[in-house]
């Protein structure tokens, strides 16, 4: 049996979102593990299902019980909130008790705020990073923010991580006092809807040109100057 990675839109609708092959396997299947079912229910009936009619169990410790379908002769269908399941996402746990058991998973095609980002924001695309949080304590995360820039300057890797939204403006902040004026960085928020801002600048040009973020989901890329 399959265990079916299932991306879900960034912003719109289902069919913008996932191509038709995508929507025909969504729409086949009658057991799903979600992160939250009241946005998954409205998620699976824009796709085309009658929610009702499902198995809807969001993810929890119990990662055996949560595989029950699969052992059963079901196929099985995993979402997350936004985007891509099990990148940043509790699912990755159940990804890897299905592998552990010897089922099968299969990702479907469908949007990632990751790639979508480093595609646009014009940084390394041969070498990349994907950093997931950083620390929120003040010292900790300018100490991580040290790091990641030091990597980034060594190995000339673009560094990507996210924030949760109501924390963009003091990540923004942090980044800007702390990373040297030559580095660039690029902010990516809601992408893929009407009100997607994409960004990259030098920390010198963030510094002159104060751009909020706001409380929207955005992805964070930096990429150090080798020269310092």
């Amino acid at each position: 049996m399959i265990l079916y990675a299932i991306p879900t839109p960034l912003g719109g609708s289902a069919a913008e979102a996932l191509p038709p092959a995508a929507l025909q396997t969504v729409r086949s299947l009658q057991d799903f593990v979600v992160e939250n079912a009241k946005s998954a229910r409205a998620f699976l009936k824009d796709a085309g299902c009658q929610p009702r009619e499902l198995s809807i169990v969001e993810i929890g410790d119990e990662m055996e019980i949560l595989l029950q379908p699969l052992r059963q002769g079901r196929a099985l269908g995993l979402l997350s909130e936004a985007g891509c399941p099990a990148i940043a996402d509790p699912g990755a746990a159940l990804v890897e008790a299905a592998h552990r058991e010897g089922f099968r998973v299969v990702p479907l095609v469908g949007p990632s705020s990751i790639t979508l980002a480093l595609m646009a924001s014009g940084l390394e695309g041969q070498r990349f990073a994907f950093c997931g949080y950083l620390p929120r304590e003040g010292e900790q995360r300018r100490k991580r923010i040290r790091e990641l820039e030091s990597r980034s300057r060594r190995e000339n890797e673009t560094e990507i991580f996210i924030e949760t939204p109501y924390r963009n403006e003091a990540l923004l902040e942090a980044l800007v006092s702390t990373c040297s004026s030559s580095t660039l960085l690029c902010v990516a928020a809601d992408l893929t809807l009407p009100s997607e801002t994409i960004a990259t600048r030098s920390i010198a040009q963030w510094r002159r040109q104060a751009a909020p973020v706001g409380r929207r989901p955005a992805v964070f890329l930096l990429l150090a100057n080798p020269a310092g």
